[in-house]
């Protein structure tokens, strides 16, 4: 959500919905998106929304275009997968037509599509776009942190796994099925993370960053127990723990931290000079285990939902 407070009115302004977009549209949307990064200094879109946006019509997800005249000044993005949560919204709007009340526009559209029942996401946490969420009436009640460490050096013991465990890395097309039976295992309590599909991972795997040498995965007795899935941001130059997931039963006994360390010693052969993960700020767990491992707090998200 990008900041755009005020009630202007903008002649000839609308706001169309669709279950899929054409691929000029697309490309419409991926060049205001590339103007709002760089005027932010960080994604407006989540990954996750950029898939979407671009891998075709996808069941629970509709677009808004807000146009003016023949102009795309605005975009959001509806999710409605979950089956307990509000629906999930991302918004933003150009940055050169920003103050003109599109952000609003945008997100009135987002609550009378939903019913009113909302969860949308401030990436950055920037103070418009928390102002933004009240006007429109929403709470705090998610951040999302992004934390980064430096690889140079990289201080990190040597990791020691649990007695009987061997580490590979994934191989496509045979180790799907397993792999999703992990994450689902590992995530049950995390929708977001644990109801990826055969689809979902496909379309990663579809990506330019996708890296299976970067794909760490954990076995014991021949079967799959937990994973660290690294990635690296070539632009930003900028390794990430993208992924670590730990069978529950597995659970304990030291193998996320020796993965963590792993994937790291990865990206670090790489060349890149810092590594970043997105952590729940109510996870004390895991933050206090990054921030034991030399990881703080680079910038926040934040998720908006409505009361009700």
């Amino acid at each position: 959500m990008t900041s755009d407070t005020a009630p202007a009115l903008e002649p000839g302004r609308q706001i169309h919905t669709y279950d899929e977009l054409t691929p000029e549209q697309i490309q419409d949307v991926l060049d205001l998106l590339t103007a709002a990064d760089q005027a932010d200094g960080l994604h407006a879109v989540s990954e996750q929304g950029r898939l979407y946006l671009r891998h075709g019509r996808r069941e629970g997800v509709r677009h808004f275009l807000l146009t003016v005249g023949s102009h795309l000044y605005g975009y959001a993005q509806l999710e409605e997968t979950d089956p307990i949560e509000a629906p999930a919204a991302e918004l933003v709007v150009h940055p050169s037509h920003r103050g003109r009340g599109h952000g609003r526009a945008l997100g009135t559209a987002l609550l009378a599509a939903s019913g009113k029942r909302l969860r949308v996401w401030a990436h950055g946490g920037k103070s418009a776009a928390r102002h933004l969420a009240q006007v429109l009436g929403l709470t705090l009640f998610r951040e999302l942190r992004q934390l980064r460490r430096s690889l140079v050096p990289l201080d990190l013991p040597e990791p020691v796994l649990p007695e009987g465990v061997t580490v590979r890395t994934f191989t496509p097309g045979v180790d799907d099925t397993a792999w999703l039976a992990v994450n689902a295992a590992a995530f049950a309590h995390h929708p977001e993370q644990g109801s990826l599909t055969q689809r979902d991972l496909d379309d990663r795997i579809a990506e330019p960053w996708f890296d299976p040498k970067g794909f760490f995965l954990a076995e014991k007795d021949g079967r799959l127990i937990g994973f660290h899935w690294t990635k690296t941001h070539a632009e930003e130059q900028l390794g990430e723990v993208y992924v670590v997931g730990i069978l529950p039963e597995a659970q304990g006994g030291g193998l996320g931290k020796a993965l963590t360390a792993i994937g790291l010693r990865h990206l670090a052969a790489q060349g890149l000079p810092t590594a970043m993960l997105y952590v729940d700020a109510d996870n004390t767990a895991a933050v206090r285990v990054y921030e034991g491992i030399g990881f703080t707090t680079h910038e926040v998200d934040l998720m908006y939902r409505t009361e009700s």
